[in-house]
């Protein structure tokens, strides 16, 4: 695969398990991710910045109007990619632009497109003139039709170059800055971390299913920190590499988790003892959350505050949901109960409930196993 395509190896887990990680932050990648793209971005004597532009090939005939990439065999027919390659450095020059720090654009060489495995490659050069000053790189590759998408940055040569991480509000790199601050990239990361839960269908499923009982503070406070401490272990083992999980294995188990928590609260009402069980299968959505780091890689310099961020965005997001399902659900026992002075919570509510998550769940793992 071409030294391009970076990205740290499948990290099948996912957690932190705070300051204790020190690892080299990536390795070359197996494949290229839809909504996904990778950059490497060098600059060259007499100020000349050669970039290179990888992106998935069902990307890249989602945005070009090609059909270079073949479903069945899952990689881009290298014929096809030749005869689209005028398309493809047509929709890519109009997303990439380097330009000196007083907004004036660095004369664009011709495009070359090369295939790559399941994704493309586009290389260009661009030649900046005498002078000294910073460099400005600026990619809405994805980004501008997909607010989810994502560009990897490498700044540099070799496996220690910097890196960067682009997205529909942060569209450019400062070529010969520094590296951007500690304080900037735990923010970036914590963000990451929230937006990752929020967007965790089946981690929100199995927060509100384990929680479908609790009346009470304190064991509300045990299951969280449970979910918090087993998540993290399985994300800094994942970090580490010391434990690699296939995600045909953990995508179907979280989904049996879920299942398993929401089956059982027709059996049981004891909320006091669900912290076991939720630190247990803690340990493997701390996995599935792995998947997310993957996207967005760790930054060589600063491994373990993103690490701890990213762990720490994760948290904001669980407390946040959980803060909001109690206290619904004890105000719709205050609505539904016929004494008022001792509300209690309706079985009816708790097993509708459950019924709709495990069935939400029994689809998601058919689906997982299926894909796998």
């Amino acid at each position: 695969m071409n030294w391009l395509v970076w990205r740290p190896r499948r990290l099948g887990i996912v957690a932190v398990l705070p300051p204790l990680i020190a690892i080299c932050s990536g390795t070359l990648a197996q494949a290229h991710q839809v909504n996904l793209s990778t950059a490497r971005v060098e600059l060259r004597p007499q100020r000349v910045v050669a970039v290179e532009v990888a992106l998935k090939g069902s990307d890249a005939d989602r945005l070009a109007g090609t059909h270079v990439f073949e479903e069945q065999k899952g990689l881009v027919d290298p014929e096809k990619v030749a005869a689209s390659a005028a398309p493809i450095a047509t929709y890519v020059d109009a997303h990439i632009s380097v330009t000196r720090a007083d907004g004036t654009p660095c004369a664009a060489g011709a495009s070359e497109v090369a295939p790559d495995g399941d994704g493309v490659i586009v290389r260009k050069t661009f030649s900046c003139g005498n002078g000294g000053g910073d460099l400005i790189y600026q990619s809405t590759v994805l980004t501008s039709t997909d607010r989810t998408a994502r560009q990897i940055v490498l700044v540099g040569s070799g496996a220690n170059a910097a890196q960067a991480l682009l997205d529909d509000t942060h569209t450019t790199v400062t070529i010969s800055a520094p590296a951007p601050s500690l304080l900037s990239t735990m923010q970036r990361y914590t963000l990451t971390g929230i937006e990752h839960i929020f967007l965790g269908y089946d981690h929100i499923a199995f927060l509100v299913a384990i929680v479908l009982w609790a009346r009470r503070l304190l064991p509300v406070i045990k299951i969280v920190t449970a979910f918090t401490l087993a998540h993290s272990i399985t994300l800094s083992l994942a970090a580490l590499q010391i434990v690699v999980i296939p995600s045909a294995i953990v995508e179907p188990a979280i989904a049996a988790s879920i299942i398993f928590v929401a089956v059982e609260n027709f059996f049981s009402r004891n909320v006091d003892g669900r912290w076991r069980v939720t630190f247990a299968f803690g340990l493997i959505h701390g996995f599935g959350f792995a998947s997310a780091l993957q996207e967005f890689g760790l930054p060589a310099n600063a491994v373990v505050p993103a690490l701890a961020a990213f762990n720490i965005g994760v948290e904001i997001g669980q407390v946040a949901i959980v803060s909001i399902v109690v206290p619904v659900l004890v105000l719709l026992d205050r609505l539904i109960a016929t004494d008022h002075e001792k509300p209690v919570r309706a079985a009816a509510l708790v097993y509708a409930l459950s019924a709709v998550i495990t069935v939400l769940a029994g689809y998601w793992l058919v689906t997982r196993i299926l894909e796998a």
